[in-house]
């Protein structure tokens, strides 16, 4: 074998290991391989699914509501949208009662908004 087809092998089985090791390795970067970890991120996108239903429920509360009309949100609302929105079957109230009653205070909605956010404290 002459010394170019030596390092042309070299160079072709460097780039076989090289793909191998990434179709071994693709995605693990972006999930967390620590269990711990993994709970701690699919907390903090739960959160923010909730976090963003519930502004989008006051937004969408806030267009249908008539001229001079409180606009109504509800907790049911903010799981319609986690839902519809971001894939989450299932919503704990409590969990999407305090997402509303933290996007109502943040939105400043007590000027023009009834919400059921505050009945479901205990």
């Amino acid at each position: 074998m002459t010394p170019h087809g030596a390092v042309g092998a070299l160079i072709l089985i460097t780039g076989a290991a090289l793909i191998a090791a990434g179709a071994l390795w693709k995605g693990r970067a972006v999930r967390p391989l620590a269990p711990r970890r993994a709970r701690a991120v699919a907390w903090r996108a739960y959160a923010r699914a909730l976090t963003r239903s519930a502004e989008l429920a006051i937004a969408s509360a806030r267009d249908a509501a008539g001229r001079g009309e409180p606009a109504i949100v509800t907790v049911e609302d903010v799981i319609r949208l986690a839902d519809e929105r971001f894939g989450y079957e299932k919503i704990a109230h409590e969990d999407a009662a305090a997402a509303l009653r933290q996007a109502y205070e943040r939105a400043d909605c007590a000027a023009d908004c009834v919400t059921d956010a505050y009945s479901s404290i205990q």
